[in-house]
């Protein structure tokens, strides 16, 4: 994937211990909106998940909200849902998940909780398994995601992650500097499939 025009992102419902969090919700919002590039994401409205989705709104971005119903009263609420431009809303999580991944041409894990974690490994689950080649970016606000990364990095060293060149999340420090990652990854992809298929092309 090359070209970029949705980013998902997973992160917290709730807003968590630390004002840098919520923040940086708001600004990837704004930083998605000034790229013109579509949010997908839980549809959520409260905590770090509305952080988002009000950055990207109140900057003219586009916003595509997924939920399935059993979550609707607790996580969103309808007026603020009204507000979206696209709603979705699945059947169950299996369902909502995987309408994320093909809405999007990139993933970012903001601070979460159980539930952003399993959302940002299966990705990188499907990615070692070669089922995408999207970009992956943890937003590492304030050494949030030290732990996971270095467990991943000790997952490594031990021989259990398998193809290891295929997950290399991006980690970036500050939320401002994720759209940029994302759009640099996606032309240095671009830049490589050109490269293999000139030599495709020399044979």
């Amino acid at each position: 994937m090359s070209i970029i025009e949705s980013v998902c992102v997973y992160c917290g419902s709730s807003n968590g211990r630390d004002e840098r969090h919520f923040q940086a919700g708001l600004t990837l919002g704004r930083s998605l909106a000034e790229a013109r590039l579509r949010l997908v994401y839980g549809a959520g409205t409260k905590g770090i998940m509305g952080a988002v989705a009000r950055g990207t709104m109140d900057a003219g971005g586009a916003v595509t909200g997924i939920i399935p119903k059993f979550l609707i009263r607790r996580e969103a609420n309808e007026v603020d849902l009204a507000e979206l431009d696209e709603l979705i809303v699945t059947e169950d999580m299996h369902q909502r998940k995987h309408t994320m991944f093909e809405r999007s041409d990139a993933f970012v894990a903001l601070p979460g909780g159980i539930g952003t974690l399993e959302e940002i490994v299966e990705i990188m689950t499907w990615a070692q398994l070669a089922r995408h080649e999207k970009p992956m970016v943890f937003a590492n606000i304030g050494g949030f995601w030290n732990p996971l990364l270095t467990l991943v990095d000790h997952m490594k060293q031990e021989g259990f992650v398998h193809s290891g060149h295929r997950v290399r999340p991006i980690v970036v420090d500050q939320a401002q500097d994720i759209v940029p990652a994302i759009l640099k990854a996606a032309a240095q992809r671009a830049s490589s499939n050109g490269e293999d298929q000139t030599v495709i092309d020399r044979l």
